[in-house]
């Protein structure tokens, strides 16, 4: 009878060492306001969108997730299974830590402890300044049709033409100086996929071995191939 006691103690321990094992990308944090609810960690895999890991929020507005990477690659921290309420961040091997305001989950979010996610603000930042300006000369490119006046409405598009190359050469130029780093091939992917293919080749020749084997770079190096076999 002692040794059966003695061998479900250790069965029970083992199970209890499995249930509470972490994977190496620790995601802690804290919403303020957040008193009730359910935080998810998500990440895309294929087409479809997956939890890895959830926390049920009951009186703490402080979190800890993890889940086990092979690279850095993009996740989601989603509240209440909610695709308008996410924070989307580069994760990597690690302790993140996402803080943010209930009343502004998505705008509010600061995120630390991922050199990829910084990488990607700074990208995202110019980005926003790009589409600013594209949306200002579509506006106007509007108000100049509605006028009928022809000849502004030319130029304006002509602007708008060589304001997305500008945008198009500023993503090459971020992802080949960062090649080192995976978000190059996910910025590849994500702002370039209707750019000349050449671009694309030459992000992808830039690569680091590293980089190149990794989800997104694996994807972008399908991705060229697949635009070059339909050329």
């Amino acid at each position: 009878m002692k040794k059966l006691i003695s061998l479900l103690t250790f069965v029970v321990f083992i199970i209890s060492c499995q249930s509470d094992s972490i994977g190496n990308m620790i995601v802690t944090g804290k919403i303020e306001g957040l008193k009730k609810g359910t935080l998810y960690l998500q990440k895309q895999q294929d087409t479809v969108v997956i939890s890895v890991d959830s926390m049920q929020m009951d009186g703490s507005e402080s979190f800890k997730l993890s889940d086990q990477l092979e690279n850095p690659e993009m996740y989601y921290l989603t509240l209440n299974n909610n695709e308008v309420e996410q924070i989307l961040f580069f994760g990597e091997a690690g302790e993140i830590t996402i803080t943010s305001k209930l009343s502004k989950f998505a705008t509010a979010a600061k995120i630390t402890g991922s050199k990829n996610q910084l990488l990607f603000e700074e990208h995202k930042a110019m980005i926003q300044k790009f589409n600013g300006k594209q949306l200002d000369l579509f506006k106007e490119k509007f108000d100049a049709q509605k006028s009928n006046n022809t000849e502004l409405a030319l130029q304006l598009a002509e602007q708008e033409t060589n304001l997305i190359k500008k945008k198009y050469l500023y993503s090459t130029n971020f992802a080949v100086n960062n090649a080192d780093y995976e978000v190059a091939a996910f910025v590849a992917l994500s702002e370039l996929y209707n750019a000349n293919v050449k671009l694309l080749d030459t992000i992808n020749n830039s690569l680091s071995a590293k980089v190149k084997k990794s989800k997104y770079g694996v994807e972008l190096n399908k991705f060229i191939k697949t635009i070059k076999a339909s050329e």
